[in-house]
């Protein structure tokens, strides 16, 4: 599967942001799919990850309550909704996807199979 993400950009503190990651070549709907960021001199970690039927979701303990993810089988597309943007929130987004997944949700960028290209999130104070 290929994933193309988009949507990032320049926002200020306690903006909104959406990002999305288009899914081709694959059965979308069978992948567990997750969000991860990255910042400059970080490693690369989880942000939130939601399970082929899109029921169930997890996320990394500082955005609970800001950040949504969601998907849309139907247009193979992967969502997510970024409220309340902080500065510590700037990095780079990737989408990813896994395959024969064990786990309804995964944590670790080391489950995940298809990444894409990334996204750049920045929010200035």
């Amino acid at each position: 599967v290929q994933l193309q993400a988009c949507g990032g950009g320049l926002v200020q503190a306690g903006e909104s942001l959406r990002l999305s990651c288009a899914a081709s070549g694959g059965i979308f709907s069978t992948y567990v799919m997750g969000w991860f960021r990255q910042a400059p001199g970080t490693e690369r970690e989880f942000v939130a990850g939601i399970n082929r039927s899109g029921v169930r979701k997890d996320y990394e303990d500082s955005v609970k309550g800001r950040l949504v993810v969601s998907r849309d089988n139907a247009k193979n597309t992967l969502y997510l909704q970024m409220n309340s943007l902080k500065p510590e929130d700037t990095a780079v987004y990737f989408c990813a996807a896994a395959s024969n997944a064990r786990a309804p949700v995964l944590l670790s960028w080391t489950s995940y199979h298809y990444w894409g290209q990334g996204t750049l999130v920045t929010v200035s104070s």
